[in-house]
């Protein structure tokens, strides 16, 4: 007695098919699971046994042998429960094999028969309507997710006696179905807004730039100046979400089982992980690899607080990914690619006790120690970081002050209207925003006059900026003119722009 029933597993951010063959023949009871099955994988007979017979159904007192294929793939999660008791249901007669063709079956069981939410139900849904298929049954706590998915049925199951009477034509289960426009326009809202800054405008203007241009920023300034709010209030600001972008972000939530009751990310993430993060937490890996908090982060903003304390192999790892806007973990067996195209911004004091600079309390920190403090960020590190900005402390007269700043919708008004200028501009190059342009373009769309020439040569020289540090800036000065609508760049944006490079001055 052979069944086949047609399921699905995760490979990076992406699903693919895996047929779940059931075996059933004389002898000996035993439940054997082949087909490079992880620890979950494995422990799901014991689940499948008793959802079997407290569903009220008999199972088999024979040799089950469970083959997963492509057997030269991990599988793993308990999502191949509901295939395997429907594959034995089905080599047992209970279950008419005719529609078994026509849909992915995904699934984790609980002992009374309750089909469980599962990861990775969105990129199943898009595989199940990339390979044909009729559609699609999950448990009922994944079906807005994968209904997000335009083309393929979604089918919820809350109990497995629910599917073997659907597949046997006695229940009908209606396909389920969302809309998509009024999930955005109901779950696209921030729970902060940029006008809650008291002061801080130039930093504010900083951040605007760095909105507009995708560029990332650096910024500098003692406890309670308000650093981390500034980046809390950046992803509010940000280009809105469109639907291919929040598709991909949502398909790496979903296969770290991260989305709760929401059915699509219609929000740029906002990522802040803790200094004591590992390298593999930090960019993804692991004996299985995971998505990281970098992927995590993808088409959003990766906040790094107190940059210095993050382990300097740690943040060397960043590299990468900030210049390639993708990840690969290789390991002996597979080689995967996570998206990781965000923003990454980073906080952190002028010195160890954070009041270098600061009028209101002296620094007791020596030179050398605020020498010492800053290498902990290396100079290639530090030339990926567009932006430097510093964040003195807030005025009592700021904070005073009744009148609200512009909110974070005004500011975003004209970030898009920056944004669609650079779309145009890049239509054929395959980039999206001025800090993805490659140095090929920068002279063709960062023409200089000889003013500008003479200012930024002056720059480079004193400075000593890297080659690296020079492109930055004429992408930020491309930047803020994208912002004001002209097309030539000025020497005013050469100056403004050498100006977030503060971090390239010596110390006085």
């Amino acid at each position: 007695m052979l069944a086949k029933v047609l399921s699905s597993s995760v490979l990076g951010i992406d699903a693919y098919v895996v047929e779940v063959e059931v075996d059933i023949t004389m002898g000996l009871p035993a439940f054997a699971t082949v087909g490079l099955p992880d620890g979950a994988v494995r422990e799901s007979k014991d689940r499948v046994k008793s959802a079997i017979k407290n569903s009220g159904y008999r199972f088999p007192p024979h040799r089950i042998t469970v083959n997963l294929a492509p057997a030269d793939r991990k599988k793993e999660g308990a999502g191949f429960d509901l295939p395997m008791a429907v594959g034995i249901l089905s080599a047992t007669g209970l279950v008419n094999r005719d529609k078994l063709e026509q849909y992915l079956i995904i699934g984790e069981l609980s002992l009374d028969g309750k089909v469980k939410k599962t990861k990775g139900a969105l990129p199943m849904a898009l595989a199940a309507r990339n390979n044909g298929f009729a559609g699609i049954i999950v448990p009922k706590g994944n079906s807005r997710e994968s209904a997000v998915v335009q083309g393929v049925n979604v089918f919820a199951a809350s109990h497995l006696y629910q599917v073997v009477e659907f597949l046997n034509g006695v229940e009908e289960l209606p396909p389920t179905t969302v809309d998509v426009q009024e999930l955005f326009s109901k779950d696209a809202l921030y729970d902060v807004d940029f006008n809650e800054v008291k002061g801080q405008e130039h930093v504010k203007r900083a951040l605007e730039i760095a909105a507009a241009g995708g560029h990332n920023v650096l910024m500098v300034g003692p406890p309670g100046s308000g650093k981390t709010m500034l980046a809390q209030r950046l992803a509010t600001i940000l280009p809105d979400l469109t639907f291919e972008e929040a598709l991909e972000t949502t398909k790496v939530y979903s296969i770290m089982g991260l989305m709760g009751e929401r059915a699509v990310i219609s929000t740029r993430p906002f990522r802040s992980p803790h200094h004591t993060i590992s390298d593999a937490g930090l960019i993804g890996g692991g004996q299985i690899p995971k998505p990281g908090e970098v992927s995590l982060a993808h088409n959003g903003v990766l906040f790094l607080d107190e940059m210095p304390e993050f382990r300097k192999n740690v943040l060397e790892v960043l590299r990468q990914p900030m210049e390639d806007g993708n990840v690969t973990i290789a390991r002996a067996a597979t080689s995967i690619t996570y998206p990781a195209s965000f923003m990454a911004v980073a906080a952190m004091n002028p010195c160890p006790c954070g009041f270098y600079g600061d009028y209101k309390r002296q620094c007791q920190c020596t030179h050398l120690q605020i020498q010492r403090y800053r290498t902990k960020i290396s100079g290639p590190l530090l030339d990926r970081l567009d932006i430097h900005v510093e964040v003195p402390a807030v005025q009592y007269q700021d904070l005073a002050q009744e009148s609200s700043g512009e909110s974070s919708q005004t500011i975003r008004q004209r970030i898009n209207a920056a944004r669609m200028v650079q779309q145009e501009r890049f239509t054929h190059h395959k980039i999206y925003c001025n800090a993805q342009m490659p140095p090929r373009l920068l002279k063709r769309f960062c023409k200089l006059d000889e003013d500008s020439h003479g200012l930024l040569e002056t720059a480079i020289d004193r400075l000593g900026l890297s080659a690296r540090a020079h492109n930055r800036i004429l992408k930020i000065a491309r930047t803020i003119a994208d912002i004001e609508r002209l097309e030539q760049v000025s020497s005013a944006h050469i100056a403004e722009a050498i100006q977030y490079r503060s971090l390239d001055r010596s110390l006085a």
